[in-house]
């Protein structure tokens, strides 16, 4: 991915219509949620990016968001019922990543009722449920208690993940995200039986896909929690099923410049990012950034060199004409709605 392939093409500005005026910090009980009319001031930089861009946040139910997303203070069980309408007004949020169903299977129907929501420009991000993708069965507290059986397996994969997400969904599916979780020692040392697993399943799920004209679209990503994986080996699996690599910046990861190896080995391809959590809190740091962050409307732990090569990379990669998926969480700077205008300013400024 060399700089000097790409050239950023202009976008015509979203339409803003449908924003409702309200008041921040009005308590709003028993009604839909409306959007904050402050949206429409991201209109033009919106209009700046790449059309091959999408930006979005990690879950959306933040009552903290008032007078950035929200017009208002609504519950978060509200908002997680009803805010994706006004979430989809904000111009730069034209994706959302569904971590709800890494921890139980949607339903089609589930999935309708968010896509009735949202307009038809709007795009999903969706995770695997843990069901597949995690090699451990856990207890509430985390903790790895035997081995899962239905580990990668791909008729599951399909019936609990693929197929409820294409039906529901439709065209507004952009992305299955198989979000592998911390694997045993066991497992490690026997990577070229796991890439041979994770090979069937992941070509399964491309096949299914592109069988139907309605989801050939979607692109299919692995994220990994564990450096071991981040070989050619990956990169090659990744490359003969049609897949690719998502950038997980996390603290069980390395930093992203030590991740984009695999994605220049996977070139030309999409960009698929989920930046998770601040490095400086280490790998298990969700308590403490949460703790810090809350209540999610502000910056408290800026990131610039993360958001400075990430969004060298957005560009790099849009303006090859590739598409981009980033979504980003509270955890990552305090505030993702803040953090996805400021990557969103960077992008800009680097066309």
């Amino acid at each position: 991915m060399q700089e000097d392939l790409f050239a950023t093409p202009a976008e015509p500005p979203r339409p803003t219509s449908g924003t409702v005026q309200g008041k921040p910090g009005q308590q709003r009980k028993n009604q839909g949620v409306l959007a904050s009319p402050s949206v429409a001031q991201w209109a033009e930089l919106a209009a700046r990016l790449p059309a091959e861009l999408r930006f979005g946040a990690s879950t959306w139910s933040y009552p903290g968001w008032d007078g950035l997303v929200w017009d208002g203070v609504y519950d978060a069980s509200q908002l997680s019922r009803k805010g994706l309408e006004a979430y989809c007004q904000h111009p730069l949020l034209r994706s959302i990543c569904v971590d709800r169903s890494f921890w139980q299977p949607l339903t089609a129907s589930q999935y309708a009722a968010y896509a009735a929501q949202v307009d038809g420009d709007f795009r999903f991000v969706i995770k695997c449920p843990a069901a597949v993708t995690d090699a451990q069965v856990r207890s509430e507290q985390g903790q790895g208690r035997a081995l899962n059986p239905a580990f990668l397996q791909p008729d599951l994969a399909l019936s609990c993940f693929v197929e409820p997400a294409v039906q529901g969904l439709g065209s507004k599916l952009g992305v299955l995200v198989f979000q592998l979780s911390p694997l045993t020692w066991g497992l490690l040392s026997r990577l070229g039986e796991l890439m041979g697993r994770l090979q069937t399943m992941l070509a399964a799920v491309r096949q299914t896909l592109d069988g139907n004209s309605a989801s050939s679209h979607v692109i299919v990503a692995l994220e990994v929690r564990d450096p071991e994986l981040m070989t050619p080996a990956l990169a090659q699996m990744l490359r003969s099923t049609g897949c690719t690599y998502c950038l997980g910046l996390h603290g069980k990861m390395p930093p992203i410049e030590e991740q984009l190896p695999l994605l220049r080995a996977l070139w030309p391809g999409p960009l698929v990012c989920r930046w998770n959590l601040n490095r400086i809190f280490g790998a298990y740091g969700y308590a403490d950034a949460q703790k810090k962050h809350e209540p999610f409307s502000e910056i408290r732990s800026p990131d610039p060199h993360t958001r400075a090569v990430l969004a060298r990379t957005i560009a790099g990669i849009t303006r090859a004409g590739q598409p981009a998926f980033v979504t980003v969480s509270n955890d990552a700077e305090g505030c993702a709605p803040r953090s996805i205008a400021l990557l969103a300013q960077a992008v800009a400024d680097a066309g």
